[in-house]
């Protein structure tokens, strides 16, 4: 982009174009981040809280009931089942995640693993479309700022597809190029791609018809980022009460399960 704005006199309006592509580009990437971290973290919580009540708190109560003697309630038995299979085997358990982790790392490194991947995140429910505007967003913007620019449409492609952020969105990009030096146009190749959605297609062969096709991927680009801003806040809205209900559930069925055995004996003792 540099390259083609020093050889057509016009440096200054190319640099200005390139700090607002990376301003926006960044602007949506943590919009995405955001609409990721707080279900991950609410989890981390749950799955800590949950934890440590097993480890420290429930063997308590196991000492207790032990001398109540007759049959636990079944939520209660589960309980105390977990409790001892993670105090007992708390080190086959955290090599297992350990493995997991490291396993799953290694196979998101690989190339098939990484499609893999980036193909189940796009079909993911709510998330999944989150993701899908945000990479047209990064796609049309990324597109249409280097055609402006002067770059020719096949470095353009290539580019792009190196910043898509997706393999499976790359991939498509990259398929295009190859129908474009064939004579075809940009459209005809994402549309058979089934990756990208049909208004985006309908509004590219339009730009192309037109001879406007930067322009049009700009508003492209602006109405997808408004889309991901809706939908991160969709996605945060309904989240939220979802992972509080979930977190209450985990916490409060064990303090639940581990009374169950008091209320019987109460019971009994008031009979």
């Amino acid at each position: 982009m540099v390259e083609s704005g020093e050889a057509g006199g016009i440096l200054d309006d190319i640099l200005m174009r390139l700090a607002s592509y990376i301003e926006k580009a960044e602007a949506l990437k943590r919009k995405v981040k955001s609409a990721m971290m707080y279900p991950a973290v609410v989890m981390v919580v749950a799955v800590g809280a949950t934890t440590f009540m097993l480890l420290f708190i429930i063997p308590t109560f196991a000492k207790m009931f032990s001398d109540f003697g007759g049959q636990l309630p079944l939520p209660t038995r589960i309980v105390l089942m977990l409790s001892d299979v993670l105090r007992g085997y708390w080190w086959a358990i955290s090599g297992a995640t350990a493995g997991f982790v490291l396993g799953f790392r290694q196979f998101h490194r690989s190339e098939k693993g990484k499609r893999l991947i980036d193909r189940i995140q796009l079909r993911l429910p709510i998330l999944g479309e989150v993701m899908r505007k945000a990479s047209v967003a990064r796609f049309t913007r990324t597109l249409g700022t280097l055609i402006k620019s002067g770059v020719p449409i096949l470095t353009g492609l290539e580019i792009t597809a190196r910043t898509a952020g997706n393999t499976v969105i790359s991939d498509s990009v990259l398929e295009t190029r190859t129908s474009i030096r064939e004579g075809e146009t940009l459209a005809a190749p994402l549309k058979e791609s089934e990756v990208f959605p049909a208004m985006v297609v309908q509004m590219i062969a339009v730009g192309e018809e037109t001879g406007a096709l930067d322009e049009m991927l700009r508003k492209i680009a602006d109405f997808y980022d408004d889309e991901v801003d809706t939908a991160v806040d969709t996605l945060t809205s309904v989240i939220e009460p979802v992972m509080i209900v979930v977190m209450g559930l985990l916490v409060g069925g064990m303090v639940v399960a581990m009374y169950l055995p008091m209320f019987k004996l109460v019971s009994v003792v008031a009979g």
